[in-house]
């Protein structure tokens, strides 16, 4: 066998070099001789993937020669192998699969302070030519498989994948290099992520219960503009799955809507209310009273300036591009919608906090845009200290007469810089009655607190939104902008007070997290929802008179009712309403009064009444429809379709097919 080597090598060294002819031909050659071989065979398992490695052609190389005797098939083969040697020298440039996990990762800013720093823009004119071999994809081996073709990436592709990686939130700090000497390395299954955990939280508390009216005659809670549940629901049905239950509040998938109340008389209070009362669509022993609020809309040449901090979550939860670049691309919308005389800052926050765009006149859309433009995700969620400069900068803006708000855009995930959650609620309570509000728009999902963002919004006197498409930002940020940042009365409590000669029992629907006790309303000091500039607001009770099949409470054996029923005190009425709000910038609440009667009664509802309880009917279809008896979705999805009405926008329409999904749940079948 040793001389069998020796007279190899001598036959290797006298063999001429091949030309380029010579060369192809060889590689043919080698590649039928390789596709020839059993797949799977002992001596060497021949990968898939029809381009393969260096390493395991050079094994097979070996374990043919070493096959060969010195009989005269080994003069016959000399040649040939010789031009196969030749092949082994240029396989690199033609075989190899770059191992692309193994390089240089993709760089991160994660240091917010850093942010404004201008050096990303230029990347694209730094990138070098990167050469790529085409991956082809598994398939069965063909009988004479036609060479693998090799591809470059180009100087003009390169920046086109750069600016792809920035719109996903990240920032390139080089060009990334690849070793064309470097193999595949297939991942194995211990190497892949498992799926992030579900951590979402939502704000909630139990359903309101029906409540005998001789016991507890009066309804205290705080109105409620806030429209983020409705989205999230939204969210999870066109994902093919039901929302969590604690994500459902009805109250914010009725105000979701717009309805045509009355608008206030000029020279009136901010808002003004309507009352209606009417059959309940899943009840025939109740009623429906639907009270209705309609803030006032100032003529735009009549706000006062906005001075507006927009404090971004920069965080590496937020790289998702459902988060912060659908965050830039909302905001992008709103812009233009501001006036010349409104100014903008912008503050972002990740690990640390830092100021991406000092104040600047909202009319310098160039300036605004560019600072959006050099934001990017990483590192952790320091919300204090963002919120803490937010306010700092919003307070170096404000002058007498002109609103300031923060608006907080982040998925919620707080895990920095939070150690007395108690004491941040107090912090922005503070700050809200010094006179600067806070709103919260929620991106995302997996990791949504909304806990967190109800919270804040609450005790800033702001609204919460959630945005899960452009076309939810529209709404959010263009079509209802002034409700959202032009606030019109504050501390808005609503408490209704019951004849128990009319009503023998009621239940609020949602605002479940808005209850206040009865000594609440009157009291100044306690903080409840705000209004702004043209928002409608909507409560819905379910009553029953004395009587009714439809009790839902047996009365009390040895109870002395605290109000004598038989006789009607009220004259007729079934209610009394009371409204409390104050001024922006005021101490002192105002009280409006009005009595609830029979004359309120329509007959039939119009469809403006009818879609709100069709919204009340889906809401509560979601979370176990305790006290609809046997009404269902088919009943929901047909009381909606009748009463869609005007719907220019088709919110109503996305309802009803909302609810079509909903009811085709395996768990509602």
């Amino acid at each position: 066998m040793t001389d069998d080597l020796t007279r190899l090598r001598a036959q290797l060294r006298a063999a001429p070099a091949p030309d380029a002819d010579a060369r192809a031909a060889a590689i043919r050659l080698a590649m039928e001789s390789f596709d020839a071989l059993p797949q799977g065979t002992a001596i060497d398992p021949r990968p898939i993937n029809n381009h393969p490695q260096r390493v395991g052609f050079l094994i097979g190389l070996q374990t043919m020669l070493a096959t060969l005797t010195a009989r005269p098939i080994l003069t016959a083969t000399t040649s040939a192998a010789a031009l196969c040697l030749g092949l082994v020298i240029v396989l690199p440039q033609i075989w190899v699969t770059p191992d692309i996990s193994a390089q240089q990762p993709t760089a991160v800013t994660n240091d917010v302070q850093s942010i404004a720093a201008p050096e990303s823009a230029a990347l694209a004119d730094q990138a070098q030519p990167l050469a790529l071999p085409e991956i082809a994809p598994a398939a069965p081996p063909a009988p004479a498989p036609a060479p693998p073709q090799s591809h470059a990436l180009t100087k003009s592709a390169a920046p086109e994948m750069m600016r792809n990686r920035e719109a996903a939130g990240m920032t390139l700090q080089s060009a990334p290099t690849f070793d064309s000497a470097a193999t595949f390395a297939p991942i194995m299954a211990d190497q892949i992520a498992s799926p992030a955990p579900n951590t979402e939280t939502f704000a909630t508390a139990p359903a309101n219960p029906v409540k005998t009216t001789a016991i507890n005659p009066v309804s205290t809670f705080s109105i409620d503009v806030d429209t983020a549940s409705y989205a999230i629901i939204r969210s999870s049905l066109m994902r093919g799955e039901l929302p969590p239950p604690d994500a459902v509040r009805v109250e914010e998938m009725i105000n979701y809507f717009p309805y045509s109340y009355p608008a206030p008389e000029p020279g009136a209070a901010p808002f003004t209310s309507t009352v209606t009362v009417m059959p309940t669509p899943w009840n025939a022993g109740t009623q429906l009273v639907r009270i209705g609020l309609q803030g006032r809309l100032p003529a735009i040449a009549d706000r006062p300036p906005l001075n507006l901090v927009l404090l971004i979550d920069t965080s590496g939860s937020m790289q998702d591009p459902a988060k912060l670049p659908l965050l830039a691309q909302s905001l992008r919308l709103m812009l233009p919608q501001l006036r010349p005389q409104d100014e903008v800052a912008i503050v972002a926050y990740a690990g640390s906090a830092g100021t991406v765009l000092a104040p600047t006149p909202a009319s310098d859309q160039a300036t605004i845009l560019a600072a959006m433009d050099r934001l990017s995700a990483g590192g952790g969620t320091n919300g204090a200290a963002g919120l803490e400069l937010a306010y700092q900068t919003a307070a170096s803006m404000t002058a007498a007469g002109e609103v300031s708000r923060v608006l907080l855009a982040t998925d919620g995930d707080f895990n920095l810089g939070i150690s007395d959650p108690d004491g941040l609620e107090a912090y922005i309570a503070k700050k809200r009655d010094a006179g600067t509000y806070l709103s919260i728009l929620g991106f995302g999902r997996g990791n949504l607190d909304d806990t967190t963002m109800q919270t804040l919004a609450q005790s800033g006197n702001g609204t919460a939104a959630y945005i899960d498409t452009l076309q939810e930002a529209r709404k959010v940020l263009v079509d209802q902008l002034s409700g959202a940042l032009f606030p019109i009365a504050d501390d808005v409590k609503l408490q209704v007070e019951w004849n128990p000669a009319q009503v023998a029992e009621y239940r609020l629907i949602g605002y479940k997290t808005r209850a206040l006790a009865r000594e609440d309303f009157n009291n100044d000091r306690v903080d409840a929802g705000e209004i702004g500039a043209g928002h409608a607001v909507t409560a819905l009770f379910e009553i029953t008179a004395p009587g009714s099949p439809a009790q839902a409470n047996t009365a009390l054996r040895y109870a002395e009712p605290t109000v004598d029923t038989g006789t009607d005190t009220g004259n007729g009425e079934l209610g009394f309403l009371r409204l409390r709000y104050k001024a922006p910038g005021e101490s002192k609440s105002l009280l409006i009064e009005t009595p609830i009667t029979a004359a309120d009664g329509q007959t039939p509802p119009d469809t403006e009444a009818n879609f709100a309880a069709a919204i009340a009917g889906f809401g509560q279809l979601l979370t176990e429809a305790t006290y609809l008896g046997d009404w269902g979705w088919d009943d929901a999805i047909a009381l909606a379709l009748s009463a869609r009405g005007d719907d220019p926008f088709g919110y109503r329409a996305e309802a009803v097919t909302l609810m079509r999904l909903a009811a085709a749940m395996p768990a509602n079948r």
